[in-house]
């Protein structure tokens, strides 16, 4: 059992890792729009988060707390997340910022599907209508077949991120039964670095100090959300901080009409609610099973 005088602190991490990303996001825009590329962006997100754990890990708890038996996991690891990365990077450039968070909140609705496929978890008829009317909701957002539509690519990205996401969502379940997540958030920068750095040899350019600044942003953005949002995990039951994650539209749309002067469209209005309602009906139905099989094993005990 979580200690319940952890619950307040682990929501306000989550709270803040939605905040973080939110503006890394912004950060992320506003990057590409002054002229970097996107494995520019990419490796300073890496390389700026890597800078922030290892200072972490050597002003604190020192090597040990990410050393590793599992480094083929961690690769794995590695390449599923970077490919779920550069996706949803590609759609934060290809879309507004309102469009592309809400896209990404169909990411529970693949980690059901996957659990039931790859975990054998057992998935009932509220998760598969949830899935369902998930479903209906991106079709909202994405308009197919309208020609004012929002881009299909970006649409595409968007999905691909989310499914990819999902998937690192699953592998990281089967991690985290021996790792600790201050090495799995280790790993994942340090790794990526490498053929990040190949892609950004080959597409680093000169850019004004403002666009440097961005990019530095990024990374140390990125790195303290990853870092808020894994300890929030730590603190609390997943049931009660993963869904403060859909906050991040209300900043989205905040920052889509400050700092871009865009609002959402209207059929973005309608699908959002559609799909957090359904991620949230996936998180409450996860709650039940989980304390199910808790007093179960109590009982047989």
């Amino acid at each position: 059992m979580m200690p319940t005088d952890r619950l307040l602190p682990a929501i306000l991490l989550r709270l803040l890792s939605v905040l973080l990303f939110a503006l890394m996001n912004v950060g992320i825009k506003l990057a590409e729009a002054g002229g970097a590329a996107l494995a520019e962006i990419l490796f300073w997100r890496q390389a700026g988060a890597a800078m922030l754990v290892a200072g972490i890990v050597l002003a604190g708890p020192g090597v040990a707390a990410v050393r590793t038996a599992r480094m083929g996991a961690h690769v794995l690891r590695c390449v599923l997340g970077l490919t779920a990365m550069t996706l949803t990077f590609s759609t934060l450039t290809l879309l507004p910022l309102a469009e592309a968070t809400t896209l990404g909140f169909s990411m529970p609705i693949f980690a059901t599907i996957l659990g039931a496929l790859v975990l054998r978890e057992p998935t009932g008829a509220w998760r598969w209508a949830a899935v369902v009317a998930g479903f209906v909701g991106v079709v909202i957002v994405a308009q197919p077949g309208a020609g004012a539509g929002i881009p299909t690519i970006g649409v595409a990205t968007g999905i691909g991120a989310a499914l990819g996401t999902a998937t690192v969502s699953i592998l990281l379940r089967t991690i985290g039964r021996t790792e600790r997540p201050l090495a799995t958030v280790f790993w994942f920068s340090v790794l990526s670095l490498v053929p990040l750095g190949v892609a950004y040899a080959l597409t680093a350019q000169a850019h004004p100090a403002t666009t440097w600044a961005l990019l530095l942003g990024i990374g140390l953005l990125g790195g303290a959300a990853q870092i808020a949002m894994t300890t929030s995990l730590t603190w609390g039951p997943v049931s009660s901080v993963v869904p403060m994650d859909y906050t991040a539209l209300l900043w989205a749309t905040l920052f889509g009409w400050w700092v871009f002067d865009r609002l959402p469209a209207e059929s973005t209005w309608l699908g959002a609610p559609v799909i957090v309602a359904s991620g949230l009906v996936i998180v409450w139905r996860e709650h039940r099973r989980r304390r199910a099989e808790v007093r179960q094993a109590l009982a047989d005990a």
